[in-house]
């Protein structure tokens, strides 16, 4: 025991001896926690907005008169011709144009229904589709006052409109706050980053500097070693979780419903994880620079199908069956399930077998692929 706190020791000692090292840990990922979490953002603002009024009636004026209202829309410009508004879609000037065609208050009056052509600037899959649901929207609600209004009397008789009423109730999230969905994820992409990119150049710093010889003709034992080199990096994980939630909970006013104490339990067995995947591709590496790129490769695999940009529902199914080997996918639906619904340890037993089970297989590997000549 006494072998490991002598490494321990020293590890803190090199950690903390290097200056530059030091604001990569602790103050890099709280930066990028706190910008990340403000522009990682789903709602979509100032959309550049454009009109064609071949009808100029009152009708299609209020129409007008409900985007410009809108928080989300900008308008751009008017256009006398679909061809002028093309053209300036194609510069890429706006995104959406609104043609209202003639006789358009003419039609509601007398045939109660006419037709709109809502142009989209469908670059951007995603962007299009949430612009497209803002549109139908306002056009939805716009159609349910002008109808309320023109169906008032039919063969002289008053007709009392009859409108459903829909109060929505928001649960977990009630202010539909972005940023309570997005910092827990981000968090935990910054607990997994750090751990994983120091513990995967840890070992191999020690090959690069020829010390690592040294210490394998040492009476040091391997899980001595193994132990005492990542120790250190499991506290450091901890510690960040801990800065990141109070910036969550200070800055972001992130609701905190669930325990702690299971997040810091969960987040205890997840870094033992990582840091034998960082492990792993230490043993196998012979640079520093290589150590780096393999992690990001796999780190960048993590991200993109963790769930936390894209629903994993939405993946194909080739896909979905991919993230049950993602660690951060579980974190993600962990620490949001903890903190936002307050799930207790009954509710993420699955995820915390599977992660427990994920930790103690790679670990096994990572300790057998690491060679000491004793």
């Amino acid at each position: 025991m006494k072998t490991i706190l002598f490494i321990i020791q020293k590890e803190f000692k090199q950690i903390f001896r290097n200056k530059g090292m030091l604001p990569i840990i602790f103050v890099l990922p709280l930066i990028q926690l706190i910008i990340l979490s403000n522009a990682a953002s789903f709602e979509i603002q100032n959309i550049k907005f454009s009109y064609i009024d071949h009808d100029h009636s009152a009708a299609s004026r209020e129409l007008i008169s409900k985007f410009e209202a809108s928080k989300s829309f900008k308008i751009v410009n008017q256009f006398n011709t679909k061809e002028e508004a093309n053209l300036e879609m194609q510069k890429g000037n706006i995104d959406i144009i609104l043609e209202i065609p003639n006789h358009f208050e003419r039609s509601l009056i007398t045939e109660k229904n006419t037709t709109l052509s809502v142009s989209i600037n469908a670059i951007d899959g995603a962007s299009a589709g949430v612009e497209n649901v803002y549109v139908s929207q306002i056009i939805g609600t716009y159609n349910q006052k002008i109808l309320s209004h023109l169906l008032q009397y039919n063969d002289g008789s008053l007709i009392q409109p009859q409108n459903i009423v829909t109060i929505p109730s928001f649960w977990y999230n009630n202010t539909l706050n972005y940023k309570t969905y997005m910092v827990p994820g981000i968090l935990v992409l910054l607990v997994t980053m750090i751990a994983l990119f120091l513990s995967a150049m840890n070992i191999v710093r020690e090959k690069e500097i020829g010390t690592l010889e040294q210490i394998n003709v040492t009476p040091i034992k391997k899980h001595q070693f193994i132990i005492g080199k990542l120790f250190p990096f499991w506290i450091l994980g901890l510690v960040i979780l801990t800065v990141g939630l109070l910036i969550a909970k200070l800055v972001f006013q992130v609701p905190m419903v669930g325990s702690l104490v299971l997040i810091y339990a969960f987040t205890s067995v997840y870094l033992l994880l990582i840091l034998g995947i960082g492990l792993f591709i230490s043993n196998h590496t012979d640079t520093q620079q290589q150590a780096m790129f393999i992690s990001w490769f796999f780190m960048v695999v993590f991200i993109l199908m963790s769930g936390l940009f894209t629903p994993i529902e939405s993946m194909p199914q080739w896909a979905q069956n991919i993230t049950l080997l993602n660690p951060i996918r579980y974190f993600v639906e962990i620490i949001r399930m903890v903190m936002l619904k307050g799930a207790t340890f009954k509710d993420i037993t699955t995820q915390f077998s599977i992660i427990t089970v994920y930790a103690i297989a790679l670990n096994i590997l990572a300790v057998m692929s690491y060679k000491k000549v004793n």
